[in-house]
């Protein structure tokens, strides 16, 4: 889930360092005008290191399908990071030399195509296997999906294409609050700077109602249907096929600090769909049958996403493409950003129509590439599930429990 990751990609730079700068910083803190704060984790374990009689299965149930592509995506990433970047694995750390060398090994000898037993025996031999801890200690994360959508647009504002999709708007701000006190260290304040002091940016409700940003902030594209820009800011990345025949890529860019308040958990409250029952095709469904509460419905959400072009997409919080069932989000404070992850969960079967028949095992190799405002602790895992209708479908319905495990090469000698 990328599109909620709390950043302000180059806004604190608009703002000069200078006495301004910490009369807004002590404004914000007193009057408690900023909006959000994103805080460091608490120190709590983040994984087991386990031995090698406690080792999962190791079965890639696709096969290894697609998994070069990612692993060359996080290759890429690490490549350019200092050779001494830290890596953090629970009390180890590893640098990016070795980060990289991990990967090299792995997708060489992954590319063999090797057996179970076979890939069961050279992980045991050279790798090191950490368990996440996952939800209160107990080992168990929690799987959900996430999915690529197409949007119909154009450039040019109609009656049929009326709906923005903003970019950043130049006074949205965020400010690192590192800066001015070690005690608030990994704390960032986002808003917007009025001239004289920060206050919280424009809530969903004025921005999308009272169309506060109107002429303000930069338009990338006009869409059909505000339920589809909505799922748009929850996904974080998608493409837009606009009326010309020309296709964009659109990707997360900012947030207005609103926090992220999930429109399900406001329609199992009003008892409108069981929470048995819930998904994001039900809360598309009901909202295409009463329009008449669409908008009170959006609002509940306060947080806004904006977007910025790329000339490919979707990419991660890494800034790499992101593989299909091969690229997940964790939270990036507490796992190592690029490492290669093991998983064990379920992921939906799909008739003709996209109905869900049944759920099978979904054993298989990943990276962590992305990241996201609700992925929170080492108990959440968000998996990239591509585009088209099975994506949507799993990205809408998988809500399971299961394993998360990273590995990385045993140092030397047993890495020659």
């Amino acid at each position: 889930m990328n599109q909620l990751a709390i950043n302000s990609s180059k806004a604190a730079g608009r703002v000069k360092p200078s006495l301004l700068l910490i009369c807004i910083f002590l404004v914000a803190l007193v009057c408690g005008c900023a909006p959000i704060i994103l805080r460091p984790p608490e120190e709590i374990p983040v994984f087991e290191k386990l031995s090698v009689s406690e080792y999962p299965g190791f079965v890639d149930d696709t096969n290894y399908v697609n998994l070069s592509d990612s692993t060359q995506q996080s290759l890429s990433y690490l490549k350019k990071r200092p050779k001494n970047m830290k890596f953090k694995f629970g009390q180890d750390v590893y640098e990016t030399t070795h980060m990289v060398d991990s990967l090299v090994k792995f997708l060489e000898f992954t590319e063999k195509k090797p057996s179970a037993d076979e890939l069961r025996k050279y992980i045991n031999e050279n790798y090191y296997v950490y368990k996440s801890t996952g939800s209160n200690g107990s080992g168990e994360v929690l799987f959900t999906g996430y999915y690529e959508p197409f949007l119909e647009g154009s450039l040019l504002k109609s009656d049929t294409y009326k709906y923005p999709v903003y970019g950043t708007p130049p006074d949205l701000i965020s400010i690192d609050l590192s800066l001015f006190s070690r005690k608030y260290a990994g704390e960032k304040i986002t808003g917007r700077y009025t001239g004289e002091t920060v206050v919280p940016y424009y809530d969903r409700k004025e921005i999308e109602t009272g169309r506060i940003l109107d002429g303000k902030a930069p338009v990338l594209a006009w869409v059909k249907d505000p339920i589809d820009l909505f799922f748009l800011q929850y996904q974080g990345s998608g493409k837009i096929l606009l009326d010309n025949g020309e296709t964009i890529n659109i990707h997360y860019h900012a947030q207005n600090g609103h926090p992220v308040k999930m429109i399900g958990t406001l329609l199992i409250q009003k008892k409108i769909i069981p929470q048995s029952e819930m998904s994001m095709q039900r809360i598309r469904a009901y909202l295409d049958s009463n329009p008449e509460e669409v908008q009170d419905i959006l609002n509940y959400n306060t947080s806004y996403v904006f977007f910025k072009t790329e000339e490919d997409g979707p990419l991660g919080y890494l800034g790499v493409k992101l593989t299909p069932e091969r690229s997940v989000a964790l939270d990036r404070r507490i796992f190592p950003p690029a490492g290669l992850v093991y998983i064990e969960t379920e992921k939906p079967v799909a008739g003709g129509s996209g109905e869900i028949t049944g759920w099978i095992k979904n054993s298989k190799f990943v990276l962590n590439q992305d990241t996201g405002g609700k992925i929170i602790g080492p108990g959440r895992a968000d998996i990239y599930w591509g585009n088209g209708k099975y994506a949507e479908v799993a990205a809408g319905n998988m809500r399971h429990m299961g394993n998360l495990y990273f590995l990385i090469l045993k140092p030397y000698p047993n890495n020659d």
